[in-house]
C-alpha cells in the first residue's frame, strides 16, 4: 500500500461577503477535491490540541502523528534540523524573521518576500556584527531565518514569551516586544538589528532590496532539542517529505524521513506545483508513503489576498491533486490519499485560527460517507471528528474505512 498526505497550508477559511457568503475553497473550482470527496469519506479533524498556539509546527506534527503536548518543544530546533545545524543539550533555537516595520508598527512579517539571495547577505552581515560565541545566526529561505543561543536555558531564554510577527500586522510592536530580564537578551539584539539594517549597506556596498525592506529582525518561535521517535518505529512504513519550508522538512528529518527538495519549490504563490507532484511520485517508487505541503494558500491568507488565494486553491486542485489522481489511475497496486489543511488562516484576520479543519481520505479500502464536495460547509456536516489530531495518521494507515 502506498500513502500519500497532501497538505495546503492554511487554505481554510471564513464566508466572504464578497463571494456571495462563500469560502475561497467554496468559490473555487476544484473538481479533483470534489472527485475524492464523492467517492472517498469525508471528517474533521481538531489539529491544535486544548492550550496550544494554533500554529503550523503545532499542527503539523499532529497530522504526522505526534502528540504535540508530548513532543512539541518549539518550532526553532524543527526548523534547525533541516538547516543541519546541531543542538546541544541546553541550547536554545529561535525562529528569526526579516520584518519590516514602520514607524514602530509592523507592516510585513516577510519584509516584502525578500529573495533568499538578499537575505542570506544580511543574515551574514548580522552574524558578523551581532554573534559572538553563544549568539550564532543562520540564513534560511526568503524571510525565514534562524537564531542558536548556546546553553540559552541558563538563561531562561526558552521561557519568555514570543509573538509571532504574523499576528501583530498593523500593530505598534512596543506591546509584543520580549520583556522581563531574561527578555532583554532578545530585545537587545532587535533592536540593534533595525540600526544595522537601517542603512542596507553591507561592507560598504549598497543592497538592492525590493520594496518594503528588511528593516529588523523578529525573534520568536524558541525551542530546546526535540526527541521523538521515527516514524517508521511507529507506523511501520518509510517514505519521504516535499515542501518548501524549513519547518515541515525539519520536522521529516528528525522523525527519519527522506526530505525530498524539489527545484521550483518556493514557499510562495510562484512555486512550482507540477514539480512537487511529480517528485513525489517518483519517491513512492522506492518509499511507501510520501507528505506533499504547499504554502502559498497560507501566504495568501496572511496576506489578506483573495484573489491569490483562490488561485492557490485552484492550482494545488490542478496541478498537485488532478496530477496524482491522473498517474495513480493508471498504476496498478493498492494506494490511499488524505487531504487536509492544517490550520485555517481566514483572510479577514491574516492569522491562523485554533477551528476544526475537514480531511478527506480516498483510496483502496474506502468506502463513501456520502458527501458531495470538499469544503468547509460540507465537512461540519460530516459526523466523522476526530477530536486529536495525532490520531488522523494511524486513522489513515491502518483502518478499514467502511462506511456503508
Amino acid at each position: 500500500m502506498k500513502y500519500i498526505v497532501l497538505v495546503p497550508d492554511g487554505m481554510a477559511d471564513y464566508p466572504i461577503e464578497a463571494l456571495g457568503g462563500k469560502t475561497p475553497l467554496e468559490a473555487a473550482k476544484t473538481p479533483n477535491f470534489d472527485f475524492v470527496v464523492k467517492e472517498g469519506v469525508l471528517g474533521r479533524v481538531k489539529t491544535v490540541p486544548p492550550g496550544f498556539p494554533p500554529a503550523s509546527d503545532v499542527a503539523n506534527l499532529s497530522i504526522f502523528g505526534y502528540d504535540p503536548q508530548k513532543y512539541y518543544t518549539g518550532r526553532g530546533p524543527l526548523e534547525a534540523a533541516n538547516l543541519g545545524i546541531q543542538l546541544n543539550e541546553g541550547d536554545v533555537a529561535f525562529r528569526c524573521n526579516l520584518v519590516t516595520v514602520e514607524k514602530d508598527a509592523l507592516t510585513d512579517y516577510s519584509a516584502g518576500h525578500i529573495s533568499t539571495k538578499e537575505a542570506q547577505v544580511l543574515i551574514n552581515f548580522i552574524n558578523e556584527k551581532l554573534g559572538n560565541e553563544n549568539i550564532s545566526f543562520y540564513p534560511g529561505i526568503s524571510y525565514r531565518h534562524l537564531m542558536l543561543a548556546k546553553n540559552g536555558i541558563n538563561q531562561g531564554l526558552e521561557k519568555i514569551k514570543c509573538v509571532p510577527p504574523h499576528d501583530i500586522l498593523g500593530k505598534n510592536i512596543a506591546k509584543h516586544l520580549p520583556k522581563g530580564e531574561s527578555g532583554k537578551v532578545l530585545l537587545d539584539l532587535m533592536q540593534a538589528s533595525r540600526e544595522i539594517l537601517a542603512a542596507h549597506e553591507v561592507n560598504n556596498v549598497r543592497i538592492d532590496l525590493k520594496e518594503n525592506p528588511a528593516n529588523m529582525l523578529w525573534l520568536w518561535g524558541q525551542g530546546v532539542k526535540p526527541n521523538m521517535p521515527l516514524f517508521h518505529d511507529k507506523f511501520g512504513i518509510s517514505g519521504s517529505v516535499i515542501s518548501a519550508v524549513d519547518l515541515i522538512k525539519g520536522i521529516g528529518r528528525v522523525v527519519g524521513l527522506e526530505v525530498i527538495d524539489v527545484p521550483g519549490a518556493t514557499g510562495y504563490y510562484d512555486t512550482d506545483y507540477f514539480a512537487k507532484a511529480k517528485y513525489a511520485l517518483k519517491s513512492l517508487d522506492k518509499g511507501d508513503f510520501v507528505y506533499v505541503h504547499v504554502e502559498a494558500a497560507d501566504e495568501a491568507g496572511h496576506n489578506g489576498d483573495l484573489r491569490e488565494k483562490i488561485a492557490a486553491i485552484e492550482r494545488f486542485d490542478q496541478l498537485v491533486l488532478g496530477t496524482i489522481l491522473d498517474i495513480l489511475k493508471d498504476k496498478k497496486g493498492d494506494f490511499r490519499l488524505l487531504i487536509l489543511p492544517d490550520h485555517a488562516t481566514p483572510l479577514s484576520k491574516r492569522t491562523h485560527v485554533n477551528d476544526e479543519v475537514g480531511f478527506v481520505i480516498y483510496g483502496s479500502g474506502v468506502i463513501s460517507n456520502g458527501y458531495s464536495n470538499f469544503s468547509e460547509t460540507e465537512a461540519r456536516k460530516s459526523t466523522l471528528l476526530i477530536e486529536e489530531g495525532h490520531r488522523l495518521m494511524e486513522y489513515f494507515i491502518k483502518t478499514q474505512i467502511n462506511y456503508r
